[in-house]
């Protein structure tokens, strides 16, 4: 009976994963489409480089408002409830975004979803917790993030090739259709734990005890998180590094490579291509490494110290010739997968039924940092902006002003590096029972 149950767990356990992993990577795919649309944005809503920063960071506004939230329904409600009507919002938000015909409607359409999307991945990670063994925790979630990346490739060079056949509107609209068929799909078929599939915990069937459920109200458990302090340095790590990689990559990574290096948008395109390719391979990367080693401390290290040496060169806005570019970037965000090792190892430091809740904390700092830095940016290059302008519209900078922009980022992994020294070691597994 026991090798039936694995077997049986094992199908609803990857069948579920797998509609829960489209609709991330739809999540992803909106989360960095405005670093190739920027142009177009620009164009067809009038806006400067603020606005613009603005636009692209209401998705993130949302993000970080609903982290904490998210993690409480995740550990209350369960994935398929918030997964199937959080797809619903963002579908509507993304109909209303690709149709609006003013840069406020935009705005509120990004936003709706951003509110939307935003509690996929710590549904996931609450889905992980339930559906696999410990032991996998931080792999599957590197795997999670390295698939969530493919719809974040689609939002790159793939983007870019199909606004030479259909306009921006059109393909936004697309995608808002396929988060609302996602959402019904989700609905029906996806199950929050084993035991409504009529199976043993994963820890029963490993013939170990099950963990004990939530065991006060929500509130006061969202409390004794929040009051961990070893909570926090995985908050500040993800604030910085994350906050870092989605500005970068999500928007003001394009207009660097075209202002600065001179690269066309398919050029520079590319590069971010690259840059989440890098980083889809690297989050699989460091969470195998970090399960393998059963360690969480010397892998964020290393990694971050990875971000650093690629990140000289882009700060000191060097000249660069397309066999060093490329690789630069592709390794900047191979390296930058180090926040997501503070997932893992921040649910291991509080109780094993607040993994929603610990997650959704962490997650909260990503998702700042890129609202925070995002607009800031933008303002700074407004303030130095010479009054250049490209044949479509776009504001054109000089690379002065992303040496001083970009002192934001770099203030940012400062604060990263040092917050990592002071992440808890757990030896992948539960301090905390």
């Amino acid at each position: 009976m026991s090798d039936i149950n694995l077997r049986r767990a094992a199908r609803i356990r990857w069948g579920s994963y797998a509609l829960l992993i489209a609709a991330y990577m739809l999540a992803y795919f909106h989360r960095l489409a405005p670093g190739v649309l920027a142009s177009e944005l620009q164009v067809s809503f009038s806006t400067t480089g603020t606005s613009l920063g603005i636009l692209a960071a209401t998705y993130f506004y949302a993000y970080t408002l609903m982290q904490i939230p998210a993690g409480v329904l995740a550990d209350t409600l369960g994935t398929r409830r918030i997964v199937a009507i959080g797809c619903t919002l963002a579908g509507a938000g993304g109909l209303l975004f690709a149709l609006a015909d003013s840069l406020w409607l935009a705005s509120i359409g990004r936003f709706l979803v951003g509110i939307g999307t935003s509690a996929t991945f710590i549904a996931i990670l609450k889905f992980v917790a339930q559906w696999f063994y410990e032991r996998q925790f931080a792999s599957v979630t590197g795997l999670t993030i390295l698939l969530g990346n493919i719809g974040g490739l689609c939002a790159a060079t793939p983007l870019a090739w199909s606004l030479h056949f259909a306009g921006w509107r059109t393909v936004m609209t697309v995608l808002a259709m396929l988060l609302l068929a996602v959402a019904v799909i989700v609905w029906l078929l996806v199950r929050d734990r084993p035991a409504e599939a009529g199976l043993p915990s994963m820890r029963e069937l490993e013939g170990k005890a099950a963990h004990s459920e939530m065991q006060s109200s929500w509130l006061a458990s969202l409390l004794g998180v929040l009051k961990n302090p070893d909570t926090w340095p995985g908050f500040v790590v993800s604030m910085g590094m994350g906050g870092t990689f989605f500005t970068l990559a999500g928007l003001w990574g394009v207009p660097w490579l075209r202002d600065v290096q001179g690269f066309d948008r398919a050029t520079a395109a590319a590069h971010a291509t690259w840059m989440i390719v890098g980083f889809a391979v690297g989050s699989f990367a460091v969470g195998a490494i970090s399960d393998r080693l059963q360690r969480r401390k010397p892998v964020l290290l290393s990694f971050t110290c990875g971000v650093f040496a690629c990140w000289i060169p882009i700060q000191l806005a060097l000249p660069l010739p397309t066999t060093l570019s490329l690789p630069l970037f592709t390794l900047l965000g191979f390296f930058a997968t180090a926040y997501t090792i503070t997932l893992a190892a921040t649910k291991e430091v509080n109780a094993p039924a607040l993994s929603g809740m610990t997650t959704g904390v962490v997650n909260t700092g990503t998702f700042l940092g890129a609202a925070i830095m995002q607009p800031l940016i933008g303002h700074l290059m407004d303030l130095g902006w010479g009054g250049r302008i490209s044949e479509s519209g776009a504001r054109l900078y000089a690379p002065e002003n992303y040496q001083y922009s970009f002192l934001v980022m770099s203030c940012a992994l400062t604060l990263s590096l040092i917050f990592a020294f002071r992440l808890r070691e757990t030896h992948c597994r539960y301090l905390n029972r």
